[in-house]
């Protein structure tokens, strides 16, 4: 034993600490939280809940905070599998999907992300994977067949394998058709070879990626290099395969695992740490703005700078075009914000 706590363990102690922060601790950091985003030209954003990393009273009560005053909108996912109650919570609460921090395996840093082949740092080990294949598959085909999205947790790359596997069931029974429609969504899918982009994009699912996590881990002595070795290390979030494939692409942050910062994830993804496995400047942005409407399921023209479009709209204290403000890795201050037409920053 090191200490350490991992998986179930962490979960534990996590729900434990949960339990010493009262309502009104609670409510002062959603609140934080909100204006901290607002002040960032974070119009929307994806809370990722579940039982094991927050709560059922914990994201109702954000929802409830964001709803009741201007400010950013908040969309819900919950992490849970349908077998446990997980679609049950979804429709009581008007959520936006069934998963987001559904933990298929852990984490490069704690060696519980599930590999292939076992981590070069500790070769007796490969890692874990936290369910079986048909329990997934159940979730997929239950989701699916509600019209919900499903998404998942999955950074290694026996654990994106295990999902897309499931994803292929549910394909073989209900049709390609039916899995697209819902845009099933897979969160940090950092190991994906040529045939998992390949199912992904047949398939219509969404990957969505924190560009920052190359920015932080990535490269010939970081993290990933150290856990995974050099060859495996310059495969992590390849964000210019899924979008050549034309993968559907939304840039995070996963904050608090990293911060809130939407032009430094858009430059990261351009800058990746890998020579070649960057995203072009506007396709990164594009991923930062329209793609995570798409990833919530919401219409095309959504996220979109056009008429007839919901006024979401971020102003920019800037006299540089987006072409400059993109080559120049600029980071622009945020001097206004709308949502849904109606003033949050003046």
């Amino acid at each position: 034993p090191d200490g350490r706590l991992r998986l179930d363990a962490h979960h534990a102690v996590r729900q434990a600490a949960f339990g010493l922060v009262d309502p009104g601790q609670r409510r002062t950091a959603q609140q934080a939280t909100l204006d901290a985003a607002a002040a960032l030209g974070i119009g929307t954003l994806h809370e990722m809940a579940g039982p094991e990393v927050s709560g059922r009273e914990d994201l109702q009560g954000l929802l409830e905070l964001a709803a009741g005053r201007p400010g950013p909108r908040v969309l819900g996912w919950w992490g849970e599998l349908a077998e446990r109650g997980g679609l049950d919570v979804v429709r009581e609460l008007g959520l936006a999907g069934a998963g987001g921090d559904l933990f298929c395996d852990g984490a490069f840093g704690s060696h519980t992300a599930a590999l292939t082949r076992p981590y070069s740092d500790r070769p007796e080990t490969h890692g874990v994977l936290r369910f079986e294949t048909g329990q997934l598959a159940d979730h997929v085909r239950r989701c699916t067949a509600a019209g919900v999205q499903a998404g998942f947790h999955c950074i290694g790359d026996a654990a994106v394998e295990q999902v897309l596997d499931a994803a292929g069931r549910v394909v073989g029974e209900l049709g390609v058709a039916a899995v697209r429609a819902c845009r099933h969504r897979l969160e940090h899918v950092e190991m994906a070879g040529t045939e998992a982009i390949d199912r992904m994009a047949a398939w219509g699912m969404v990957a969505s990626v924190q560009p920052a996590f190359d920015a932080a881990w990535g490269g010939a002595t970081g993290m990933y290099a150290e856990r995974l070795g050099t060859e495996r290390a310059e495969g992590c979030n390849p964000l210019a395969d899924l979008a050549a494939a034309d993968v559907a692409i939304a840039l995070g942050s996963d904050a608090p695992v990293t911060p809130m910062d939407p032009w430094g994830g858009v430059h990261a993804a351009v800058d990746h740490r890998t020579p070649g496995a960057g995203m072009r400047p506007f396709d990164a942005f594009d991923a930062a703005t329209h793609g995570g409407w798409h990833a919530a399921g919401r219409g095309s023209a959504t996220g979109l700078l056009s008429v007839g479009a919901p006024a979401d709209l971020a102003l920019w204290a800037t006299d540089d075009t987006l072409t400059d403000v993109l080559d120049e890795r600029a980071r622009p201050r945020c001097r206004g914000l709308l949502v849904e037409g109606e003033e949050v920053l003046p």
